[in-house]
């Protein structure tokens, strides 16, 4: 697997991204996963990935664009726009295992969105467990059963703040088996 080699994260701003949420993102993804992370110039999404009818960004066009870019390593990057996939009203993230990027919406994560007072410990518990579920599936993780594993699909916004930011002793164990053959 192309991972083998990837020493580095890369976390890749798409527009405009709080500075403080970037480098807590950052420090989170070097302790979970060991690798230098490195927080990499601003990107600005290329206008064919808009879906100007639903307004939102299509996410699989977003991870190509990604990768077209020249990265040594694995890349996150991070949008404050909302994201979907055809058969989905809206994904909070998605990944390219075979491409070695993924992409994480903060849009749906702020409180803000729901009507509620901004809670910037709250977008940071819920930034962190959905980055780090992305960057389990470029390990090759899948969906967990165990709803408060960080790799249970969140389909609302209640399932991500019942599940923890901790792979559960199944995903560890698969995540350590994965690493252990390289």
């Amino acid at each position: 697997m192309w991972f083998q080699e990837a020493e580095r994260i890369f976390i890749l701003p798409v527009a405009k991204i709080q500075w403080w949420l970037l480098s807590e993102v950052k420090e989170e993804l070097r302790e979970v996963f060991g690798k230098e992370t490195i927080i990499a110039d601003e990107m600005t999404p290329p206008v064919e990935v808009l879906n100007r009818d639903r307004g939102q960004i299509y996410s699989t066009g977003l991870i190509e664009a990604i990768a077209n870019r020249a990265y040594n390593g694995m890349v996150l990057g991070i949008i404050d726009f909302d994201m979907f996939v055809p058969g989905l009203n809206f994904v909070f993230g998605e990944a390219d295992p075979a491409e070695g990027v993924a992409v994480v919406s903060i849009t749906r994560l702020k409180e803000e969105f729901y009507g509620r007072v901004a809670d910037q410990g709250l977008l940071l518990q819920r930034t962190l467990k959905e980055a780090i579920h992305e960057m389990g599936h470029l390990y090759s993780l899948k969906h967990c059963p165990d709803p408060r594993c960080v790799m249970h699909f969140s389909n609302s916004i209640a399932e991500t703040d019942r599940k923890s930011k901790e792979f559960c002793p199944v995903c560890i164990k698969i995540l350590k088996n994965l690493l252990k053959l390289f």
